[in-house]
Parts: structure tokens; C-alpha cells; sequence
């Protein structure tokens, strides 16, 4: 096939498309950002050769001294950032360029809500790379060349940043991009070469490559100019190799986002060196926004793996468990192999060392932001605390340290802010109070206003509110904390231990004995619905309420595995009544069993109501409503 037969024009993704548009007019504020996103590529293909050259040194063509060069026109205003890194090939371009090659796409695009302001800092969160062009250029020609194929394998690739994008095969010698910006009219403050380079040292400082461009030096009076020169104007040295005292607060800053492909700042960071049985170098980022894949488990996630200096892999997810997957940054290993895989990962003791020490790392990072600044661990909190709840099922060893990061809502203050400690209720327990409460439920406000609460309100106990996803998932992996019990007050027995004097005991045991022909006719209303009918003592101004029984899983965690269509154990719950009610007392005096049973059942299912289950048979539940509601108005 000719070249020429191999010159086509595509159309962009739907996404791509309106990303662009969204782009060119949201984040004109910060125009100059489209450099540092360009360079921070340039680096990654050129650390992308390098670890592919680890296998086949052929790859490098000869010329391994790898380096970002920028160029500038001012009279054509045309700005050129190259690389000799690994380059492209036609489908890498078609893939790269002309798609949104991201999970959370979707998710994304969702959320913009047509406010710029507000959209500009999604897309700063969502990241977006070489797209960042369209900032400053009417259009974008592309050169490239992936190393180790012939050189008619070079691509072509072209753009004005609208709907549509020209593609061909060209010849070209040089291996790596070369990506040319054709600036608009209202950029041409960046057809400037002393404005180029504040750009790069402000942004690239800490870019671990050469960024070189050429300097003009003086004539000599009477002579022609000399030659331009080659300069170097970042500082080239990998910036986790530098001692934390050489590190300004800006330049790590900088480097985050260089990793993290983020364009809002760190909330916090942590970089450590470690010398003795293993010899590695960690900078560690906790983000301030979550990204949009932070939910799909199965989602690339992990840090930077360099062996000596030399990259290795992006998101290498052995580093750190997966409720930490938040976490960004990179780890420098002097011990591992260059040719290691993600497999020979997988099976070096040497990295669970390293995964137990960074794991730690991040803990007492989190530890000490909760501890010096209550109000970003709380910004934290908001953006990554479900996720952080996954970390006693999965971490073991660090339950208790994770445990003390967590945060609640509690009846306390009856707000839906999760800004209470475990620490913080321990610190309010009630003398003779040897149990942490908490009652799980769908949302705060059915957790809040559940009849379970009704006797800790009245005995003044506070109550942890739960209502995430992951919230009884959670409890059944943390039963204690500091030594006291986690219960759900709405599972099993209520058991208030010394905050029960002796006297309420002795008056629950005699009214159980008076009212139990009560209950064997309640069970016999309600048949094989409920378990157990038996009297409560958790309720003071409600009729009845429905309990899980102690060992089986709890409603909150039955709806989520419902919903996502897996099947889940047959369960029957307990019906306790109240026996100070005026309805359950009313319920004792009814002589006719066909309306005792209507009452009884209106009763079951306005207490799986109150608990925020679903009826199974709502028509039914609504004409004996009714019938009632009849009854009493004759």
C-alpha cells in the first residue's frame, strides 16, 4: 500500500469532542498549564523507552541520550516540543489521540454541569494531557515514530480542534513526537522564548530528563552571530532523589501533578528514604479530589516503580493495599531487578516488606493530618472515607490504627456530617457503658429517626449513625476497638449491661411472663413471617420494631447484595412489641382474631417501614389500613 493511499480523516469520540469544547473555553485562565501537560508526556515516553530498552537496547537507534527540545517561531507563532522517546505507531495515534482512552469517561461527562468555573476543576480532576493544546492552538500537527520500526512507519497526524482529525504514514527519521502548536491569535504571549522557559521552571523544574532549548549567545562587534546554542533549562534530577530540605513546597507540588495527571494540589505528601535490608526512596501523595474511577476496584491504580533510577511501570498496584488505592507517587528501588515483571512482583518478599512499610507511611500520614489539620483530614474524610472503610476487612494487621481514622455520624448532633471519632465517643461514655452503639440503616435519616434509638435517647447513650454502603460490611470486620464491643442495636438481644438497673430487669422479666398469651397470638397472626415475637425494651414511644437475629446479616447489607442481583440467605426476622403502648395494649384486649390479626400485620409492617425495608405486599398493607381507618370512623 502506498503512503498516500494510508492518508485518512477520522472523527472524534462523542467525549473527545466535547472535552475539547469545554476545554478551550473553561480553562483559558490557566492557559499556560498546556506546556507543563505536553513536557510531563514527553517525559513519560521517554521513561517508557527506557525500561523497554532494559530488554532490546536496539530500540534506542543509537542515540540514547534522551531529552525533551522545544523550539519556538515567533514570526509563524508556532511553538515545537519533541521527544526521543519511545513514540508511536498508526494505531498508538488512532488510540491516543483521537479517543479518551480513561475509565470514568462516562462518569465524568455526567457531572459537568455547564457552569465553567466549576466544570474547569472537574476537568483539571478528570485530567486531560495532550488535549490541552486546544488551549492555545487553532491547530496541532503531530510527527511521530515508534522505535524500532522502519522508518516509512512514521504517522502524520493533524487537528484544528473540532470534529474531525487527519491521520497518514509518513517517512520519518527521527524516532519519538514532535507535536506542533500553531498558536491563536489571542496566545501569542507564548511565541516567546524567555516566557517559554519561566513556563518550564515553574512547572518541569523536577522533570527527571533533560528539557533543552537553544540559546542565542552575543556576536562579537564586526562579526556574524555564532551558533545557537543547546541549554538545559530545568534542573534534570529525578526529584525524590534530592534531600527533602533541597525540595521547595512548590516543586513538590508541581511533581504531583506531574505524576498524578492532577490539576488541583496535593493535600498532603510524605517522602522517605530508607537504607538497611532494603534500600528504596518513597514519595507519597494523598490527593485532595477523588478521581472518578476511584470506585471500580478493578481500575489502574498504584504508583510510579522506578529500579535504580530507571522507570519501570505506572501503577504498580503491589506497593499498597486497595482501600489505599487513592494514594499516589513513586517508589525507587535499589534491590529489585530491572527486568522485574508485574509477576515477579507478586512472589518477592522483598515487596510485602516494602508494601507493610509504605502501608504504614500512608496510615501515619493520615494520622498526623487528622491529628495538626482537623479540617483537611475532614476534606479527606468527605472525598475518600467509604473507601478507607474497606481497610479492616483487608488489612488485619492495621485495624486498629485504620480504625482510629474512621469517621462517623452520631446522634450526638443528628447531623449527616461524619466528623466523630472512635476516640471521640469513647470519650463520652457513660460510666458503666462497656459497649460502642451504632445502628446501620439505608440513609442517615432512617438511621437517625429509628425506633431503636428510642430508649438511648431516653437513657441519654449515644449511637453511631451508619448509613454508607460499606458501613455493616465494615462492622462486621471491626467487633471491638480500644477494648470496648461494637454493637448493632438493631441485631439480637438489647443488652445495656450496668446502665440496667437491677430493678428495670426484675419489672421486664414480670411483664414477659403477663403478656406472653400476648405474643403466642401475635406468632400466630403473623405465621412464618416473623422468627420470634417476643416484648421490647429498646422502644419508649413506639408500638413495635423488627430485630435481625444476632448472626445473620443485617438489612443494610442485604438490600446492597439484592440489588446487585446476588442471592442472599433466607432470614426471619424477630417482632418486638411494646408493651407501654397504647396500641399493643389495645392489641391485648382485642377479642375478635380476624381484626387481631389485621392489627397485628398493620403493626409488622409498619415497624419494617419505620426500619426501611420494602413490603412485600404493599396493596395489602394499604387495605387493612383502610379497613381500619373505616372501622373507627363509624
Amino acid at each position: 500500500m502506498t503512503v498516500e493511499a494510508q492518508k485518512e480523516t477520522r472523527g472524534f469520540q462523542t467525549e473527545a469532542k466535547q472535552l475539547l469544547h469545554l476545554m478551550i473555553h473553561s480553562l483559558y485562565s490557566n492557559r499556560e498549564i498546556f506546556l507543563r501537560e505536553l513536557v510531563s508526556n514527553a517525559s513519560d515516553a521517554a521513561d517508557k523507552l527506557r525500561f523497554a530498552a532494559v530488554k532490546d537496547d536496539s530500540l534506542y537507534e543509537g542515540d540514547s541520550d534522551l531529552q525533551v527540545r522545544i523550539s519556538v517561531d515567533s514570526d509563524a507563532k508556532i511553538i515545537t516540543i519533541s521527544d526521543n522517546g519511545i513514540g508511536m505507531g498508526r494505531e498508538d495515534v488512532i488510540e491516543n489521540l483521537g479517543t479518551i482512552a480513561k475509565s470514568g469517561t462516562a462518569a465524568f461527562m455526567q457531572n459537568l454541569t455547564g457552569d465553567e468555573k466549576k466544570d474547569a476543576q472537574l476537568i483539571g480532576q478528570f485530567g486531560v494531557g495532550f488535549y490541552s493544546s486546544f488551549i492555545v492552538a487553532d491547530k496541532v500537527v503531530v510527527t511521530t515514530r515508534k522505535a524500532g520500526t522502519p522508518t516509512d512507519q512514521g504517522v502524520r497526524w493533524e487537528c484544528d480542534g473540532e470534529a474531525e482529525f487527519d491521520i497518514e504514514t509518513i517517512e520519518r527519521a527521527e524516532r519519538g513526537t514532535s507535536i506542533e502548536l500553531h498558536l491563536k491569535d489571542d496566545a501569542a504571549e507564548f511565541a516567546d522564548d524567555w516566557r517559554l522557559r519561566s513556563i518550564i521552571k515553574k512547572y518541569s523544574d523536577h522533570i527527571a530528563i533533560p528539557v533543552v532549548m537553544q540559546k542565542q549567545a552575543p556576536a562579537e562587534e564586526g562579526e556574524e552571530p555564532p551558533e545557537p546554542e543547546d541549554e538545559v533549562v530545568n534542573t534534570a534530577k529525578a526529584l525524590w532523589t534530592r534531600s527533602r530540605s533541597d525540595v521547595s513546597e512548590e516543586e513538590y507540588k508541581e511533581f504531583y501533578k506531574h505524576v498524578s495527571h492532577d490539576f488541583a494540589d496535593p493535600l498532603t505528601w510524605s517522602h522517605n528514604r530508607v537504607e538497611g535490608n532494603l534500600d528504596y526512596t518513597s514519595l507519597l501523595y494523598v490527593p485532595a479530589k477523588a478521581p472518578f474511577d476511584l470506585y471500580n476496584r478493578e481500575g489502574a491504580r498504584g504508583l510510579k516503580l522506578y529500579v535504580q533510577r530507571t522507570f519501570i511501570m505506572d501503577d504498580a498496584e503491589q506497593f499498597l493495599p486497595l482501600y489505599l488505592r487513592f494514594v499516589k507517587g513513586v517508589v525507587d528501588s535499589n534491590d529489585l531487578s530491572l527486568n522485574v515483571s508485574r509477576e515477579i512482583l507478586q512472589k518477592d518478599p522483598n515487596i510485602d516488606s516494602m508494601r507493610t512499610a509504605l502501608t504504614k507511611r500512608v496510615l501515619d500520614m493520615l494520622s498526623k493530618l487528622a491529628k495538626n489539620k482537623p479540617e483537611e483530614y475532614a476534606s479527606f474524610w468527605n472525598e475518600f472515607g467509604e473507601v478507607l472503610k474497606e481497610g479492616p476487612a483487608e488489612d488485619f494487621a492495621n485495624r486498629e490504627k485504620i480504625a482510629k481514622l474512621l469517621r462517623f455520624a452520631t446522634t450526638l448532633n443528628n447531623t449527616s456530617t461524619q466528623d466523630q471519632s472512635l476516640d471521640d465517643y469513647i470519650g463520652r461514655m457513660q460510666a458503666g457503658q462497656d459497649k460502642i452503639y451504632y445502628i446501620a440503616a439505608e440513609n442517615h435519616n432512617t438511621a437517625k429517626n429509628s425506633p431503636h434509638l428510642e430508649v438511648f435517647r431516653k437513657k441519654g447513650i449515644e449511637v453511631l449513625l451508619l448509613s454508607d454502603r460499606v458501613d455493616e460490611w465494615l462492622m462486621s470486620h471491626l467487633a471491638e476497638f480500644d477494648g470496648k464491643t461494637l454493637q448493632d442495636v438493631g441485631k439480637g438481644e438489647l443488652d445495656l449491661g450496668e446502665l440496667d438497673t437491677a430493678e428495670d430487669k426484675e419489672a421486664q422479666e414480670k411483664v414477659a411472663e403477663a403478656l406472653k398469651p400476648l405474643l403466642e397470638r401475635v406468632k400466630t397472626a403473623l405465621g412464618d413471617e416473623v422468627a420470634e415475637v417476643r416484648l421490647t425494651h429498646r422502644l419508649t414511644d413506639s408500638p413495635a420494631c423488627v430485630v435481625v437475629p444476632e448472626h445473620e446479616m443485617g438489612a443494610q447489607m442485604r438490600r446492597l447484595l439484592e440489588s446487585a442481583g446476588q442471592a442472599v440467605p433466607e432470614s426471619k426476622p424477630i417482632f418486638e412489641v411494646n408493651p407501654d403502648h397504647p396500641l399493643v395494649q389495645k392489641l391485648d384486649q382485642e377479642q375478635d382474631e380476624d381484626r387481631f390479626a389485621d392489627l397485628s400485620k398493620v403493626l409488622f409492617d409498619q415497624a419494617n417501614l419505620a426500619e426501611g425495608s420494602h413490603l412485600s405486599d404493599p396493596a395489602a398493607y394499604v387495605q387493612r389500613l383502610n379497613k381500619l381507618l373505616l372501622e373507627l370512623s363509624h
